[in-house]
């Protein structure tokens, strides 16, 4: 079975966002090789929010042949060609992509749909990188209703950019 991992920033005080969506605090880190970790995986979740962020300009691309999932209540199918717009049922939807044969489905955000899948048991792991910085309000890293989460630190590094990525399996969900 493939695994869906919750891949994302956030600055210290837990938001994967600023107050109006900004994410310019998000530091570069030269020592990632995005090759190496775009290798892991052929699909990506996105709420509508950050899909629009993806589609800003001087955004990347995402690579070639990827899959590219939108959960939105809002967006028009056929406005959005060359992705899939699921308006509806996202966990039955990540259930059958999670049966299906691949490699492993990047969570890319956001919050909302962090806990609306965490809540279906459809997310096996987060890794988190933690940014230098503080920003007082924002978009939380986990919104909305969640279950209470079990996490196991599988592994951790801190990078000279001054940022600390921490990798989390996910143990159970109690109420």
């Amino acid at each position: 079975m493939r695994r869906v991992q919750y891949r994302v920033a956030a600055s210290l005080d837990g938001f994967i966002a600023g107050p109006n969506g900004e994410i310019d605090w998000i530091v570069q880190d030269p020592s990632v090789d995005f090759a190496s970790v775009y290798s892991g995986y052929d699909t990506v979740l996105l709420g509508r929010r950050t899909y629009e962020l993806t589609r800003q300009p001087g955004a990347p691309p995402w690579p070639a042949g990827w899959r590219i999932y939108v959960f939105s209540r809002s967006l028009n199918p056929a406005d959005h060609p060359g992705v899939t717009v699921v308006n509806s049922d996202a966990g039955n939807t990540v259930a059958r992509l999670r049966a299906e044969q691949g490699k492993d489905v990047w969570l890319f955000g956001g919050g909302e749909l962090f806990a609306s899948l965490v809540s279906e048991g459809q997310v096996d792991a987060i890794e988190l990188a933690v940014m230098p910085v503080l920003l007082g309000q924002g978009v939380p890293l986990l919104g909305g209703a969640a279950p209470r989460l079990h996490l196991k630190l599988t592994h951790s590094a801190s990078s000279t950019a001054g940022v600390v990525n921490l990798h989390y399996e996910l143990q159970s969900a109690a109420g």
